[in-house]
């Protein structure tokens, strides 16, 4: 049985946490295969991913603030 056949003989479940911490980190990056695209439309909730993507979005731009105050910092322009 492949793959194909066994998703459409089984119901859609949800994507646990770990899978749309990845989906998420893929969406960023720009890369994702169709079949974890393909759970993530029929499985996920979108108000679960457009959270994920916010509180991605959040960190990664407080990160990168943090990053360039510390080499300001180090270089002594601050």
């Amino acid at each position: 049985m492949t793959d194909d056949e066994r998703d459409q003989r089984e119901p859609h479940s949800k994507p646990s946490v770990g899978q749309i911490i990845f989906s998420t980190l893929a969406a960023a990056f720009g890369v994702q295969s169709n079949k974890n695209r393909e759970r993530d439309f029929t499985g996920g909730n979108i108000y679960i991913y457009m959270a994920a993507g916010v509180i991605f979005t959040t960190v990664f731009v407080v990160l990168m603030v943090l990053l360039v105050r510390f080499i300001l910092r180090s270089a002594g322009a601050l």
